[in-house]
């Protein structure tokens, strides 16, 4: 299994075909005689663990990297891609995760710019039209894209590429901030584009995605290639079997525990973006011990700043507190000085996680360093620490003083939820904790938190697959547009629900206003007492 030949396809018109292809970086083999082919009007998704090479192979493809060893061959000719301008005059086109568009111009100003000869935007309008209306983009090409939703803006990409006739796509996970039905909506734009004889590369982590839309699926391991599978004939434990090089237990669940009291409960919480706008309105609800509540939303509907308003890092208005506590307006650092063990895996992971320049080590440190007494820190227990993560979690690094900044995307979120997670918290808020991880890395960090579970901790659970929210979670509150459309139990819910409100098409929070959702029916606090602390607030805030 794995011999293209066996997928009875040799007769098929080849688009692309990948030979011997190699590439290292500092020595290191990124990608090592890697072979692919990819057919005319086929859709094939290319699967790998962090550090397999499928970035840095599809870098290749679309002229942002060179190969050193190997050539590329394009409808059965040979190819020279030296930048994303060569890889455009020959068909192709990469819609990145990470979009590239300018905020202030519109749908039709951005999809037109850079293009050598112009048409003019009202030449430009008529072919964007056509192409929306063969593939069923619905889109206002006059909107601007600062106006636009995260699927819109990744319309806008789609439409961009196929502007400049595009035959041969590269799409990288694609579907990281849609809701099932923008998903569902967009492969069904991916087959009507495969049945016109576009060729499509997916590139995604979700398994049940590739194996509902692909044709086929190439599998690479260690930088090099291990496989290529008709996705009718195999399954995800299959998939997964040949990614790792090993078996492995794909078993999520949510761990049944009887939860305790409230540990933190929020009430009336309003937070800011930087620019101003409003991020969370007045959103209440409540964790409790032995308890993880998922979080769902569309990209940028205010789970940044809902995190860093709980951890002390943003200014709110509203009551947060802890075991009756209140902590409003309290700095992370006096947040533990109060003797609160509450750890934070943010979503900007070299930002506010960690300090990239630092050794790992180091960044153990500056989790501590404020408890030493005296002028010297000790580095001697911090480097034992990290090298008991670097060995738990399977860190690939070559020493623990290593720049965390030199570390793959999932290496660094290893050590960052380590860190986190040694430092014995009651209280988790995490953000995305497996992004950038594979299936192993990932299955890791959901037996650790259901560790922390079983101690009775709390943890916010931001994610971004729905399958794992309704599988791990045991409540989910879903939010649009900074506002909370309903809390629910996991048991009670479809991935469909969830989506319908993700998008405001549901809010349960109008449909039954007398349930007061997210309010603690044995909140630590009386009435009488909540009403004080909301006063005592507001002065403070003035």
């Amino acid at each position: 299994m794995g011999n293209e030949n066996a997928n009875n396809l040799q007769n098929r018109e080849v688009a692309v075909e990948l030979r011997n292809i190699s590439k290292h970086f500092k020595g290191v083999y990124a990608n090592k005689n890697i072979n692919i082919s990819l057919f005319k009007g086929e859709i094939l998704s290319i699967l790998g663990e962090n550090g397999s090479g499928k970035t840095t192979l599809m870098n290749m493809l679309s002229g942002i990297y060179q190969p050193e060893e190997g050539e590329i061959f394009i409808n059965g000719e040979k190819a020279s891609i030296h930048s994303p301008r060569d890889a455009f005059d020959y068909g192709i086109g990469m819609v990145h995760q990470h979009f590239k568009l300018v905020d202030v111009f519109t749908a039709a100003e951005n999809i037109v710019l850079g293009i050598k000869d112009k048409e003019s935007l009202k030449d430009a309008y008529s072919k964007l039209t056509e192409i929306s209306t063969r593939y069923g983009f619905d889109i206002d090409l006059k909107k601007k894209i600062h106006n636009m939703s995260v699927s819109e803006k990744q319309t806008v990409e789609i439409i961009k590429v196929l502007y400049r006739n595009a035959s041969i796509l590269i799409l990288d996970e694609p579907t990281a901030v849609l809701t099932p039905q923008e998903a569902d909506k967009l492969f069904g734009i991916i087959r009507k584009m495969r049945d016109d004889g576009k060729s499509i590369i997916l590139i995604t982590h979700k398994l049940a995605e590739v194996l509902s839309v692909s044709d086929r699926v190439a599998i690479l391991r260690k930088g090099e290639y291990i496989t290529t599978l008709n996705t009718k004939e195999t399954d995800e434990r299959e998939l997964t079997e040949y990614m790792v090089g090993k078996k492995v237990d794909l078993k999520l669940e949510r761990l049944r525990i009887l939860a305790s009291p409230p540990v933190l409960e929020i009430r009336g919480l309003n937070v800011k973006k930087d620019d101003g706008t409003n991020a969370i309105q007045d959103l209440s609800f409540y964790l409790r011990g032995g308890q993880i509540l998922g979080v769902a939303g569309i990209a940028g509907c205010g789970q940044k700043e809902l995190c860093e308003a709980i951890v002390g890092l943003r200014h709110y208005t509203g009551l947060i507190t802890h075991k009756g506590q209140n902590i409003g307006g309290f700095s992370p650092e006096k947040i533990k000085e109060i003797g609160i063990r509450m750890s934070f895996i943010p979503e900007d992971r070299l930002g506010l996680g960690l300090a990239p320049n630092l050794s790992i080590t180091d960044n153990l440190l500056l989790k501590t360093y404020r408890q030493n007494k005296g002028i010297f820190v000790d580095r001697e227990t911090a480097r034992s620490e990290a090298k008991e993560l670097i060995e738990r979690y399977g860190v690939v690094t070559p020493s623990t003083e290593t720049p965390v900044k030199n570390l793959s995307g999932g290496n660094i979120q290893k050590i960052l939820v380590g860190r986190e997670i040694g430092s014995d918290p009651n209280v988790i808020i995490t953000a995305y904790p497996v992004r950038g991880l594979d299936i192993n890395s990932s299955y890791m960090i959901y037996d650790i938190l259901n560790e922390e579970k079983a101690k009775n901790t709390s943890i916010l659970f931001i994610g971004e697959d729905l399958d794992v929210l309704l599988t791990f979670c045991d409540k989910i509150m879903v939010l649009c547009e900074g506002k909370c459309m309903g809390i629910v139990h996991t048991k009670n819910t479809t991935k469909e629900e969830i989506g319908l409100m993700m998008t405001g098409a549901k809010n349960l929070v109008e449909l039954y206003p007398e349930k007061e959702q997210g309010i603690a029916p044995d909140s630590l606090l009386t009435k009488k007492e909540w009403k004080q602390l909301a006063k005592e607030n507001e002065k403070n805030d003035k």
